[in-house]
């Protein structure tokens, strides 16, 4: 079911949605004293500068900039191709100071902010961006969301909750859900006929049902629950007999947008998640377990 408030859809909807947290990584930027740019954050190797970093780096590109080339050394948190070319941005500001990186995104920020401003594109021309042509909805969609949860990341370390009724945390709340019954079928190992219900209590509110019925190849699939195309039952392909499926457990979770989309992110292990249960604890856990859309 859509969250509410709906993410937005429209371009002058989703500029206000990236101005929205682009001011507040700023806003955060310039209240860091000096040793704050040194804190840890919920992403394993990176600190508050870092984040910020990260920001500027692939934000610079998808608004057509360049950045330096550099070797990324042999990091334990670098386990993936993916998570390298994340890293070249990262390692090339290393030498720099906090407030320098804050001051590189006050630069950019109002920069994008005059691009996006001054387009006259529809939002599904296609444009470039750093992972290739895509329509200019799902780039700005993908740039909001990357953007909100580095925001939520800073707001974190520095102990500055908020935006969490905003734009980004709507779309990025629907990007959850949205991947939450193929990764409850494919990842969470729930028995065929289980049902999960995630209540999300808001700010963003939202509720999801998947319950897990038989896939192509025996594979499992997550249906929706409130779609209005669920089945109750199977059919044999041979025959075209009804095959009722496995009675199975309903497993309700109630948590937080925060909590949510935290998980959602991967930044919270599921042992240290704030959240509810009514039904079987396991099944929860494994379905909280699945919920990470993040490389």
């Amino acid at each position: 079911m859509p969250t509410n408030p709906p993410p937005p859809t429209d371009l002058p909807g989703l500029i206000e949605a990236y101005a929205s947290t682009g001011q507040a990584i700023l806003d955060i930027g310039m209240m860091c004293k000096a040793d704050e740019f040194d804190k840890p954050t919920q992403c394993p190797g990176w600190t508050v500068k870092d984040q910020i970093s990260h920001v500027v780096a692939l934000e610079n590109l998808t608004g057509g900039g360049v950045e330096e080339e550099v070797e990324v050394p042999d990091y334990p948190w670098v386990t993936s191709d993916v998570k390298g070319f994340m890293e070249r941005g990262v390692e090339s500001r290393r030498k720099k100071s906090g407030h320098d990186v804050v001051e590189e995104w006050k630069r950019l920020f109002a920069k994008r902010m005059r691009q996006l401003r001054d387009t006259a594109l529809d939002p599904d021309t296609e444009v470039d961006s750093p992972f290739g042509p895509r329509p200019l909805r799902k780039v700005l969609e993908g740039r909001i969301a990357d953007l909100w949860v580095h925001e939520q990341d800073l707001r974190q370390a520095v102990n500055w909750p908020g935006n969490l009724d905003s734009g980004g945390a709507a779309i990025f709340s629907t990007w959850v859900l949205d991947a939450f019954p193929k990764n409850l079928a494919r990842r969470a190992e729930v028995p065929i006929g289980t049902s999960v219900i995630l209540d999300v209590s808001g700010p963003v509110l939202a509720r999801e049902g998947v319950r897990v019925v038989p896939g192509e190849g025996d594979k499992p699939f997550g249906e929706r629950l409130f779609s209005g195309t669920t089945h109750v039952d199977d059919i044999d392909q041979a025959t075209g007999e009804i095959i009722p499926l496995p009675p199975g457990s309903t497993v309700s979770i109630q948590l937080s947008t925060e909590s949510l989309t935290r998980r959602g992110a991967g930044r919270v292990p599921t042992d240290e998640l704030r959240y509810g249960v009514q039904g079987d604890e396991q099944i929860a856990r494994r379905a909280l377990d699945a919920l990470t859309i993040t490389p």
